[in-house]
């Protein structure tokens, strides 16, 4: 009963005409930067922060919601009629979705991948709303030593999940860390780090080195492709799936739904790893196994499902514990802190009309995507037509003006184009940079509370294994490091980055 009354709530926030414009469009951004490359929810956001301002808190965070998991949709479009994925997570939807494509079944395609993402987005929406009091209940039982606890146990599940060499995971969580100790010390008032440039006692701003590592690299990377790619826009008919595709998808979706909402909690998670594990789930237990990578529509059904459970669940750590889970939930953070709002569980007690609000709006943005997403097809894969040597140069702008409102100083824009070089380079060695923002972000609050936690037991460093949560937290960081050094493990991962 206490739920229904939260949700009413929640809805009659969602249901104001300010907010739902505000959803309506961030569901059309996310599903735009999804078809478009060169940009993503992380480098759109970044982008979108310092509009923000201006701002409702509510209005900004429903729309940076309707960013994040409209970009899954809007990925899944261009993977199925271009065989190019506008976002990471439908990366494994290019498959067997774009063969579907070449069949004629491109309708067929589009329809089972936004069915089965309008059901998982609904589906973990509800998990978030069932687990939200009870977790948020749990968060105000912790104190520093249980937060630098669950932080350490969140950055060892990044690092294991990961894709990629171990080490290169480690050394970008390690970089993360080190970058966020840069700027004024807390206590002492004295500055680290900053080698005498005044700009650099603030720290480095957020903004700055995501729009750097996530846009421009990115766009870098873009203006490498000079393939060219046979599109399906002509043949999309006959939306509606057969009976024998609904036998086919259902039990994928299902799948799909609970195996996304599991791993879009876990730090690191995310919608990228649980498309490929739902792809690869699929396929080992699938009577057709030969049919994968030639037209399966499980291989669509189940990874587009995942991804977006995972992208509604991702929420569940940020909104009741305080902890992001991925780098999209780190630019949440900041974007909370633009509005004075401590993330956290004193959330839902001091602002209970933003929480559930923002809870709400995700039923009201998945049901828009589906009534969007299929009529406006024709026009967003035509916008993929326009060449991109005139795209990047408006992206860049944008990116630009974004970082400079920030602080209104080009300093920050000086810092995003040196992350833009970094972060090329990373993805020219296989370093994978997500590890890198969620350290930068978590590596500042970890210190707080290590800190806050010797100066309240005078420096007995026991009081971590003392309390029990804490203790709890640290064993199962310590199990995740031992199953991840087993020999069977490590050799799978190790055979996956070399199969990438």
């Amino acid at each position: 009963m206490e739920l229904l009354n939260h949700l009413a709530l929640g809805f009659s926030t969602a249901l104001s005409l300010q907010n739902l414009a505000y959803a309506l469009l961030g569901c059309v951004l996310g599903t735009l930067i999804g078809v478009l490359p060169g940009l993503g929810p992380l480098a759109t956001i970044a982008m979108l922060l310092p509009i923000t301002y201006t701002l409702p808190p509510v209005a900004a965070l429903i729309m940076l919601a309707g960013i994040y998991y409209g970009a899954q949709y809007g990925g899944s479009t261009t993977a199925i009629l271009v065989n190019l994925p506008g976002e990471s997570s439908s990366v494994v939807t290019t498959l067997d979705g774009y063969q579907m494509a070449r069949k004629g079944r491109a309708g067929v395609a589009l329809a089972t991948a936004g069915l089965g993402s309008f059901f998982a987005g609904s589906v973990a929406t509800l998990i978030l709303a069932a687990f939200a009091t009870p977790l948020s209940e749990l968060a105000f039982k912790f104190g520093p030593a249980e937060y630098f606890s669950l932080m350490v146990l969140g950055l060892i599940g990044a690092v294991v999940l990961a894709s990629g060499s171990l080490v290169k995971a480690v050394a970008m969580i390690v970089l993360g860390l080190l970058i966020g100790l840069i700027g004024t010390d807390v206590n002492s008032g004295v500055a680290r780090f900053s080698f005498d440039v005044p700009e650099l006692t603030d720290g480095i701003n957020i903004t700055g080195l995501a729009m750097g590592l996530f846009g421009f690299a990115e766009i870098i990377v873009n203006l490498e492709q000079r393939e060219s790619r046979e599109t399906f826009t002509d043949r999309v008919t006959n939306l509606f799936p057969t009976r024998e595709d609904f036998r086919r998808m259902i039990p994928a979706v299902l799948r799909g739904t609970a195996l996304g909402s599991a791993l879009g909690v876990l730090p690191g998670g995310g919608a990228s790893l649980s498309s490929f594990a739902a792809y690869s789930l699929e396929k080992k237990t699938s009577q057709h196994p030969h049919e994968f990578g030639k037209g399966a529509i499980e291989g669509v059904a189940g990874p587009e499902s995942a991804n977006n459970a995972a992208a509604q669940t991702s929420f569940i750590p940020l909104l009741t514990l305080g902890i992001p889970s991925n780098a999209v939930m780190a630019l949440m953070v900041g974007a909370m802190t633009i509005h004075n709002i401590q993330p956290g569980p004193q959330v839902m007690t001091s602002n209970p009309s933003l929480f559930w609000g923002l809870i709400a709006s995700m039923w009201i943005g998945n049901l828009t995507l589906v009534i969007l997403n299929l009529p406006l097809i024709g026009i967003w894969v035509k916008l993929l037509k326009v060449p991109y040597r005139f795209l990047y140069p408006a992206i860049l702008t944008f990116c630009c003006i974004g970082v400079y409102s920030v602080n209104n100083t080009v300093f920050d824009v000086f810092v995003a184009a040196a992350c833009g070089m970094i972060g090329y380079v990373f993805m020219k060695l296989r370093c994978e940079p997500a590890p890198l923002l969620l350290g930068f972000v978590l590596g500042p609050m970890m210190e707080e509370n290590f800190r806050r936690t010797l100066l309240l037991s005078r420096g007995d460093f026991h009081v971590f294994i003392e309390r029990p949560l804490s203790l709890g937290l640290l064993v199962a960081a310590a199990a995740l490091v031992a199953v991840v050094a087993l020999p069977a493990v490590k050799a799978k991962r190790e055979e996956a980055f070399q199969d990438e």
